[in-house]
């Protein structure tokens, strides 16, 4: 079986546990379990690392295709990229990569992310140099996947405008809070808040420290993320059949693939905006039974409602109002 049959595959397994996943809110260990046996928690990360080395092309059209199926599954998996791409780069030290590379590409120990100190304004989330280590004080407004993940990748801001990347334990332990919080959607991704007064983290789990680039680390996960609205998109066109929606789909597809960090806002809101659309054209397309719990159009509305929000930045707020009408 290619990897691309592996993709169909779960993403059919996917789809068919949807409407449970929403209105359960509850993931399901064995979708996350399918995907590292499909081999797609390392799946840009090169075969010589236990990875499926897939172009980024790819990726995005994985991306696509999953969030189309669940999109909380999909949501968890993508908050792994970031630790993947971490442990490959050379600039992180060598102990880190050599010990927890293999199991990150297998999927055996899976990341999430809590990046408030990339996040625009004063900073939320700081470090700072103690004896032996950092210690990380303020809050991480979103986690996700908390349950569901091993370790965090903090963004914190340093001293001198900088910020520092460390690895966390995802559990409990002093100087860290976590707050669950209720999602209109995808629920089911276990998104919590992180509180942190005082807690340290050991020298041997920083994996670097930059000077704060708001444009280029702002950009953060913008074209992944676009490819979670293509996927709402996509699945509403499945559902009304073909339509002049199906070439939009294509163009927001291109124009994300072609985006630079300039270009990018709109980009993203254009593919989170077409989301939305398509779920109000499928809702008028089914009529009333879209109205009832538990059908395909509710949730996917949900969804396209969340998408509008979630990974924004000013930019593509700014963006998106315009589309939507309103201006500033």
């Amino acid at each position: 079986m290619t990897t691309g049959d592996r993709i169909q595959a779960l993403a059919a397994r996917l789809l068919r546990d949807a409407p449970a996943v929403d209105a359960s809110g509850t993931l399901p260990a064995g979708h996350l379990d399918g995907l590292a046996e499909a081999g797609l928690y390392g799946i840009f990360a090169p075969p010589a690392a236990g990875g499926l080395g897939l172009a980024t092309g790819a990726v995005y059209a994985a991306v696509e295709e999953l969030a189309s199926a669940c999109l909380a599954t999909t949501f968890v998996w993508i908050q792994h990229f970031g630790l993947v791409a971490a442990l490959l780069n050379p600039a992180t030290p060598e102990a880190l990569r050599a010990t927890l590379l293999p199991g990150v590409v297998s999927g055996r120990v899976r990341g999430g992310v809590a990046l408030a100190g990339l996040l625009p304004g004063p900073p939320r989330l700081t470090a700072k140099p103690v004896p032996g280590g950092w210690q990380v004080d303020g809050e991480a407004p979103w986690a996700t996947g908390w349950g569901h993940v091993d370790i965090l990748r903090a963004a914190a801001r340093g001293p001198d405008d900088t910020v520092v990347t460390l690895l966390l334990d995802a559990a409990a332990q002093p100087g860290l809070t976590v707050t669950p919080l209720q999602l209109v959607a995808a629920n089911a991704s276990a998104t919590v808040r992180l509180s942190f007064a005082g807690l340290f983290v050991p020298d041997a789990r920083c994996v670097g420290q930059e000077p704060y680039d708001p444009v280029r680390q702002q950009a953060e996960g913008l074209r992944a993320n676009g490819s979670l609205a293509l996927g709402v998109a996509s699945r509403c066109c499945r559902l009304i059949g073909p339509s002049a929606l199906d070439a939009e789909l294509g163009r927001a597809r291109s124009a994300l693939d072609a985006a630079d960090t300039a270009a990018m806002p709109a980009a993203r809101a254009q593919a989170s905006e077409l989301a939305a659309r398509a779920a109000q054209a499928l809702a008028v397309h089914r009529g009333s039974q879209s109205t009832l719990a538990g059908d395909d159009a509710g949730r996917l509305a949900r969804e396209a409602a969340f998408l509008l929000v979630f990974g924004s930045r000013p930019a593509i707020r700014t963006e998106l109002l315009g589309l939507l009408g309103v201006t500033r």
